[in-house]
Parts: C-alpha cells; sequence; structure tokens
C-alpha cells in the first residue's frame, strides 16, 4: 500500500509533470472507483492543474478550484505517460480504473490490482468534503507534530503502538510498512501499550517517525512514478523480510501474521530477544 512517502513522491512528480497543464479529459473506466457526482468528473475538462498535494495517504490535484483526491488503496497505483493514447478504452475487467488525458498529450492512468477494489476517487469542491481526509489526525510531518503532541496523543491509550501509528484518525500517513519501520528505530516492540510508554520512549518515538518518513522521502526524490515501489521495497529494513538478517544487529527478523497482513520486527532490537506469539494462536507476549 502506498504510504506517506511514496504519495508524497507522486505529489512531487505530478508538481513537476501535470501543474499548468489542461486536463483535456478523463476516461472512468471503473465506475466504482468514483465516490462522487457533484461536481461531474466531467466538469474537471478544459481546467488547468494548479497545484498538487497530499493529505495523509490521500493525493490531491487542485483543478482551477476542483479538486480531483485520489485515494490508491491497498493495491492501487498511478502510472504516467508521455503520451496516452487518444482513443478511449472501453470498461473492462482489466487493472485500469481512470485515465486523465492532458492537453500536450500526456497524462496518466489509475490502475488497481486484484480482486478486492478499495482505489478511490473524489472530485470536491473542498478536500475536507472527502470523509477520509476531515477525520485524519495530525501529519506527522508538519510543524505541529511535536514531541508534546505525540505524549498527549499516546497518554491514556491502552492500545497497542502498532495499532496507534497505523490509525489514520490518530496520525496520518502511517501504514504497515513504515509502522513495522519506525519501531525497529525506536528499538520498541508493536505490542508495547501505547499508555505505558516514558517520556524517554516518547521522545525516541517521534524521532523515529520523523526521521523514518524523511528518509524514505529523501530516497524517493527525483524518482519516477514508476520507480516508487522498487525504491520502497529496497528501503525497508524489516518489513516484509522475515527470515532475514536484522541489518542492525543481525538476529533473524521474525513475522507475525494477522487475517489480512503481517507486521515484521527485530526480537534482539525490538523485544529483548523475545519473540513475539502469532496472534491468531495464543496471547501475546508483551
Amino acid at each position: 500500500m502506498p504510504e506517506l512517502p511514496e504519495v508524497e513522491a507522486l505529489a512531487a512528480f505530478l508538481r513537476e509533470r501535470a501543474v499548468g497543464r489542461v486536463i483535456a479529459r478523463i476516461d472512468v473506466l471503473a465506475i466504482s472507483a468514483l465516490k462522487t457526482y457533484d461536481p461531474p468528473v466531467t466538469a474537471l475538462g478544459g481546467l488547468a492543474v494548479t497545484a498538487v498535494g497530499r493529505h495523509g495517504k490521500f493525493l490531491d490535484l487542485d483543478v482551477d478550484g476542483i479538486h480531483l483526491v485520489i485515494h490508491l488503496a491497498r493495491a492501487g497505483w498511478l502510472r504516467w505517460k508521455e503520451e496516452i493514447p487518444a482513443k478511449p478504452v472501453r470498461p473492462g475487467k482489466g487493472p485500469l480504473a481512470l485515465r486523465v488525458h492532458l492537453d500536450d498529450g500526456s497524462g496518466f492512468d489509475l490502475t488497481e490490482a486484484g480482486t478486492k477494489k478499495g482505489l478511490a476517487v473524489y472530485v470536491v469542491r473542498d478536500p475536507a468534503d472527502v470523509p477520509g481526509i476531515s477525520a485524519l489526525g495530525p501529519d506527522p510531518l508538519s510543524d505541529g507534530f511535536t514531541v508534546a503532541t505525540l505524549q498527549e496523543i499516546v497518554g491514556g491509550r491502552r492500545t497497542q503502538i502498532k495499532g496507534l501509528l497505523r490509525d489514520q484518525r490518530i496520525i496520518a500517513g502511517i501504514g504497515n510498512a513504515y509502522s513495522d519501520e519506525v519501531l525497529h528505530v525506536a528499538k520498541m516492540s508493536p505490542f508495547k501499550v501505547a499508555a505505558t510508554l516514558t517520556e524517554e520512549e516518547v521522545a525516541a518515538l517521534h524521532g523515529s517517525i520523523v526521521a523514518t518518513l524523511k528518509d524514505a522521502i529523501d530516497r524517493s526524490s527525483g524518482l519516477a512514478a514508476g520507480d516508487l515501489k522498487a525504491e520502497k521495497k529496497l528501503g525497508l529494513r524489516v518489513h516484509g523480510r522475515a527470515g532475514e538478517k536484522c541489518p542492525v544487529c543481525g538476529d533473524t527478523i521474525r513475522e507475525v501474521s494477522f487475517a489480512d497482513s503481517a507486521l515484521q520486527y527485530c526480537p534482539a532490537c525490538q523485544t529483548g530477544g523475545k519473540p513475539l506469539a502469532d496472534r491468531r494462536l495464543s496471547r501475546l507476549l508483551k
């Protein structure tokens, strides 16, 4: 799933290529991906892209005051094309969900792999009209996200820190992959209860959140949209690397599986050398 660093990189990529261009037309191939009807998507035709921004994991194209907002969900992606076919594409069962034509012949496709569809596209007058955006917590790269802010967030919450980091209503933009990376850098168990964090641990967690996300953005800077997925995978230290050696201590990275996801961690770095029990089978080890 694209998370804050990848969406930020996509926004930067589109600022260079789409801002100043006029939208010639938009082809909607997967009607289920379009979540709004007023303004209609056709209202974007003939208008210029004036800015591209990000809200958590949401990508926001400002098109002369009307916003084309995209959430790529788990398996969605944006594919840029220097020359996009002018001929309309027929709706079908393929991955193509939406195609944006720009006035210079370039444009981009929104695609989604798999059968479980979550890609969402909104055409709104105000990004706050998108329910997922209006409910977002603070952006971890904003000036307002301080150690004190994080202390207030974790204080009194009897929830595991892994789940807290992934909750978009609490902190915007961090998903399954980067929450694993953040906790590895912070040397913290994913199952540690948020309310039990000391002031020193909150400060360390804040530093690891900011550093991990900024490092991922720096690695993605200047890359083409098509290269971002590979860069993300290459840069991850523990997420998706179960069975490999921890790059910090050399211990074996372990995994805990859930119904529809999994987390990875280093026992030596994060849990005092103790493996965490599989949540599906037994009680979690604190």
